[in-house]
């Protein structure tokens, strides 16, 4: 009966992986990571904010339109809760995403405003922070193209046959990926441009 037990065990060893199983494991650990640096780099734009903001606050007369739209555009892009399991959750995945959108757009318009008020050009540690949210952004955008080619692998694997059929018994479903919408938005990080600060 042991013995029985023994090579039903195997044979189903050898038909899950056979059928993907070992490949799920392993795309699915890929995406939660890719995913998980995409969070750490969001995470790090928002640290930097505060920091931007104050400095923006100490310009005379900036336009506290937009510096409002920053803070709202932070608060609500913090105030969801970015776990691992938000990659499982397609409608939660949109609205993550389109808190991070909003706050790109509203960073982008913080940036391009600035530029107007030659104190705040003349500012190094505003213009350090420039350069330090630059590289944020650049480094979001590498690690949301990461994650997107992680999920294109998992997804591909899930509705590819005969591993669909593993997806099926082990529920795994399609995981949510960003829109070409939105990817063209954010692919489009805030300019830094010194050139009118070098000619003045």
């Amino acid at each position: 009966m042991n013995f029985r037990n023994w090579i039903a065990g195997l044979a189903a060893a050898l038909l899950l992986s056979g059928c993907g199983y070992n490949d799920f494991q392993r795309q699915d650990e890929q995406v939660k990571a890719a995913w998980s640096e995409v969070l750490n780099q969001y995470q790090r734009r928002a640290d930097l904010i505060p920091n931007i903001v104050n400095t923006v606050k100490g310009e005379a007369n900036f336009e506290q339109t937009t510096l409002t739209k920053v803070i709202e555009a932070r608060s609500r892009a913090t105030s969801i809760q970015a776990t691992p399991e938000l990659i499982n959750n397609p409608e939660a995945f949109q609205k993550f995403q389109a808190a991070q959108s909003e706050l790109t757009g509203a960073l982008s318009r913080l940036m391009a405003v600035s530029e107007n008020y030659p104190n705040l050009k003349a500012n190094q540690g505003f213009q350090d922070l420039r350069v330090e949210l630059e590289g944020t952004e650049n480094r979001i955008t590498v690690a949301r193209n990461r994650y997107i080619k992680t999920v294109q692998d998992y997804n591909v694997l899930v509705r590819s046959f005969p591993t669909n059929l593993t997806a099926m018994a082990l529920s795994y479903a399609v995981k949510p990926s960003f829109t070409v919408q939105n990817e063209a938005q954010i692919s489009t990080p805030p300019t830094v441009s010194f050139d009118k600060a070098a000619s003045q």
